[in-house]
């Protein structure tokens, strides 16, 4: 009976729920908060600045664009929405209105998407229309640059608003065409497969500094309209002959200018017909992009369209990175920049990179509290760059140290200079290092990265450098190739710093090209292109020629950036004369100074000068050593592995920079010791464990730790500099090696040292910096 009543139970289930089935599909289905008809949604990417595959998300919900809220927001949601798009999938997603803030309805809020839905509608969210969100928190998405196969862009809406994402400037003079970066020519806007122009009528110099601010140069200056008249008219007579246009240039143009414009560089007469898409566009000079400007498209037939006016012509100023001269004129470009209260620092591109203030004779930070696009704008114009692309908060360039100079900056964008902008003086309350701003700037195209490519790697960011010189494509010699030269190779590729140099490449070997092109190639670190190196000229100079050893690089969106706490060694500085007999550790791993071989071992002493080092990374990524665990060396003395041979450089250098005693550091343990709060370790060396040095964390080597020292027994009294040098070698990259050294004040009287006046290497002012040289040295034991 048990077991029919079971049966019975279980029919009856079943009954039941086809019943509520047959009764659900036979009535409409009320629209339920995560639930809407398929046919109602449309989706577009919107914003600026953006590539064709990412941007901020709209959807096209009751007839009404709008956007979606980024709270709660994940990969997930993104993979949905990248597949609405015709995508097969996300590779990132932004927030905080990355892309600019949209306008109307957000109809989208706490989204939370598992990643298989196939419909956005289809995972949870608040509903439709509800959210407590403003445009100030607009999502974007990064979708995957491969499209769905046989997706139709039947849900995306050709709208004719305000989507103007793609503007180039197009110069019309034949040696300009050849020459970068272009500064002149008539602006002209993607629109579908081809270009279009702009009507100047209304046209005024604040469109031309917008335009300008996009192509990456910090200003405008006048055009010769008269010129591009007549080169319209030009246009307009078919069959035209280059000598006409040659004519025409003459005649329009001052004497100061025909040597641009003479016989030597013809104009290139425009056959094809104009065809203008916007008129009437009207900016403030602020924005950093035009399609935050008001305008309007033309409707329907354009034939007729800008009557009265011509294509829109713009000719900016470069700034001194990109402007083609002297060597004198470069030199006083150079004193120029020098003599800026402002700079960047830790980008891997030209143009990106922590802002840091000058004060006081002092480098600081800046607080990312209202930092925005403005602000970041006038900082980079006073760089010579553009207008910003990106206005960074939350240290994403690495913090920063020393004071934070700014909190609060609020430019109106017009502004020359940022110490021009309202702000509020910092307090150390109110702000730390891990809030300082960035920004990424716009910068010219120079084309340097079809110059240079990747072969035979495993990825993107890794494989045998090959180099284009002339029409010809050839390998690097790997003589020399370090850090240095490869962190150029890296940023001229576009992708980010170097993590590894690699010198010998037949493991990549995927290339049939074989032939050398470049060798001697020595670079400062700074430099944009390989081309711009010391490098031998058309003679080659390599020990071997063949493609085993030609240079390679592995590459990184991110890096560490080492530095020394400054003032724990000026706490902890003090002078020990320790016994010979306990030195033989020391004197084996060559921690003493040359005239120790001599002493009468084991009897006598050394005469040492102690400190502590405290050694931070505040990049953003894990400082670890270049070999593996697989190559460190074992010291049996100290019972120890050496990952790294020499990690710090320790010096006493006379007011001069003559070296007059030194030692040096193996990094016999690289680990976490301390870290920020909400940092864990990572890094421990006990048990042969793995060495590093986590982002936000640092390493101790206490002052009485066996080599922590300088041996100064030969050193005679008299004022010096203590210099600590982290990673001379630059065996491991960082985004930043100017902050490598740290430097003090040191006095010595035979018996006694003071050490004062400690700092990181470019923390202080040149006027400062050479004070600090010229030190007199100390007349009593009093430190002002």
């Amino acid at each position: 009976m048990g077991h029919h009543s079971t049966w019975t139970w279980q029919e009856l289930l079943v009954l039941l729920g086809v019943l509520w089935l047959w009764g659900g599909s036979a009535q409409p289905t009320p629209l339920g908060p995560t639930r809407s008809p398929a046919p109602q949604l449309k989706f577009r990417l919107a914003g600026y600045p953006r590539k064709h595959n990412e941007g901020r998300v709209e959807v096209f919900y009751n007839d009404e664009w709008g956007t979606i809220c980024d709270d709660d927001f994940t990969l997930a949601n993104a993979h949905v929405l990248c597949r609405h798009l015709g995508f097969v999938a996300a590779t990132g997603w932004a927030h905080s209105a990355k892309y600019g803030k949209g306008v109307g309805r957000i109809w989208l809020d706490n989204v939370n998407c598992a990643g298989g839905e196939k419909s956005i509608g289809d995972c949870k969210h608040r509903g439709w229309g509800n959210s407590d969100c403003s445009h100030e928190e607009d999502a974007g998405v990064i979708c995957k640059d491969e499209r769905i196969p046989g997706f139709k862009d039947s849900n995306v809406i050709e709208t004719e608003q305000s989507h103007v994402e793609e503007v180039r400037l197009r110069p019309v003079v034949s040696g300009a065409r050849r020459r970068l970066p272009v500064t002149e020519g008539i602006v002209e806007v993607r629109y579908k497969d081809g270009w279009a122009q702009i009507c100047d009528e209304g046209w005024d110099t604040k469109n031309s500094r917008v335009i300008c601010g996009m192509m990456g140069f910090p200003a405008e200056k006048k055009v010769n309209r008269n010129f591009y008249k007549r080169l319209k008219r030009a246009a307009r007579t078919k069959g035209q002959s280059p000598r006409l246009g040659s004519r025409l240039a003459s005649k329009s143009q001052p004497k100061k200018r025909r040597e641009d414009v003479g016989s030597r560089k013809r104009l290139f007469a425009e056959r094809q017909q104009l065809n203008y898409r916007l008129h009437s566009v009207s900016c403030t000079g602020t924005e950093v992009h035009l399609s935050m400007c008001t305008f309007q498209f033309y409707q329907g037939n354009t034939s007729t369209a800008c009557g009265a006016g011509m294509p829109a012509v713009v000719s900016c100023l470069p700034g001194p990175l990109f402007t083609s001269g002297s060597t004198h004129k470069k030199k006083q470009r150079q004193q120029q920049q020098g003599q800026l209260r402002i700079r960047l620092k830790g980008g891997a591109k030209a143009g990106e990179g922590r802002v840091e203030v000058l004060k006081s004779s002092e480098w600081g930070t800046v607080c990312d509290d209202r930092w925005n696009l403005l602000s970041a704008s006038v900082v980079c114009r006073e760089l010579g760059f553009g207008s910003a692309k990106e206005a960074l908060t939350g240290a994403r360039m690495g913090q920063g140290t020393g004071p934070i100079h700014l909190n609060e900056v609020q430019c109106l964008g017009t502004e020359k200079s940022l110490w021009s902008c309202p702000f509020k003086n910092i307090t150390q309350e109110d702000c730390k290092h891990t809030e300082d701003a960035a920004v990424r700037c716009n910068i010219p195209y120079m084309g340097y990265e079809n110059l240079i490519r990747l072969a035979g790697g495993r990825t993107a960011f890794e494989g045998r450098v090959e180099v284009k010189r002339g029409s010809k494509w050839g390998t690097v010699c790997s003589d020399g190739w370090t850090t240095k030269e490869a962190m150029v190779a890296c940023r001229q590729l576009g992708l980010g710093y170097s993590l590894h140099a690699v010198t010998e490449t037949w493991y990549w070997d995927a290339s049939n090209v074989t032939e050398m092109v470049l060798s001697g190639v020595k670079c400062a670190g700074h430099e944009m292109s390989l081309s711009h190196c010391q490098h031998h000229g058309s003679s080659l100079n390599c020990r071997n020629t063949g493609t085993r050893f030609a240079a390679g690089v592995i590459c990184s969106e991110t890096a560490s950036d080492l530095l020394l706490h400054a003032p724990l060694v000026q706490e902890t500085a003090y002078i020990e004369d320790r016994p010979l007999h306990m030195l033989y550790c020391a004197a084996e791993e060559n921690c003493l100074s040359s005239s120790a071989r001599l002493a009468n071992w084991p009897y006598g002493h050394r005469r040492l000068l102690r400190f502590s080092s405290q050694i931070h990374n505040n990049g953003r990524a894990d400082f670890r050593p270049k070999a593996g665990r697989h190559s460190w060396v074992w010291h049996e003395c100290h019972r120890h592995y050496h990952s790294m041979d020499i990690f710090t450089h320790y010096d006493i250098l006379t007011p001069n920079g003559t070296k007059v005693a030194e030692g040096h550091k193996a990094s016999f343990c690289l680990e976490d010791t301390e870290c920020e709060e909400d940092v864990a370790k990572r890094y421990e060396c006990a048990n042969f464990g793995e060495q590093g040095i986590t982002v936000g964390c640092w390493d101790l080597y206490r002052h009485d730790i066996d080599c922590q020292w300088i041996d100064i027994t030969d050193v005679k009294p008299g004022n010096y500099i203590l210099q600590v040098v982290i990673n001379p070698n630059f065996e491991v990259a960082e985004s930043d090696f100017t902050n490598n050294a740290m430097k003090c004040n040191c006095k010595y009287d035979g018996h006694r040292i003071w050490v004062h006046s400690c700092h990181i290497g470019d923390a202080l002012s040149e006027e400062a910096s050479k004070r600090f040289e010229q030190y007199p040295g100390q007349l009593n034991n009093q430190i002002s």
